[in-house]
């Protein structure tokens, strides 16, 4: 059973940066292709940014193209989300996904595996 733990969650001020990380309880995590999602209270989860299992390929959601950088560290089995310029509409509970495919898919019925997710939280 693959299980993913996600960190760096928090309250931010409106433009600061953070970055979240997410660990893979699996030796072979390169074959997995790893994705971010971002959910608030009465809405859909929301794709943001995904990253092929090489990291040749990577899609983001427009609303964060320019300000987040999704990347990953196979030999730490861990998958990244930095993001800059934060703003309240950022604010929601980010999870991460992992999807055994060699395909980038951006809806969550792509991904089989998923955290528990950790809250940003940003406001002035």
């Amino acid at each position: 059973q693959v299980q993913l733990v996600e960190s760096g969650g928090g309250l931010v001020q409106p433009g600061d940066s953070l970055r979240l990380s997410c660990e893979i309880s699996e030796r072979s995590a390169s074959t997995y292709t790893l994705a971010w999602f971002r959910q608030t209270a009465g809405k859909e989860r929301e794709f943001v940014a995904a990253i092929s299992r090489g990291g040749g390929t990577i899609k983001y959601a427009d609303s964060v193209k320019g300000r987040f950088t999704i990347s990953r560290i196979n030999a730490k089995n861990t998958v990244y989300l930095s993001m800059d310029i934060l703003a309240p509409e950022d604010t929601a509970t980010y999870y991460c996904a992992a999807a055994f495919s060699a395909l980038v898919p951006t809806a969550p019925l792509g991904y089989s595996y998923w955290g528990q997710g950790t809250q940003v939280t940003v406001s002035s």
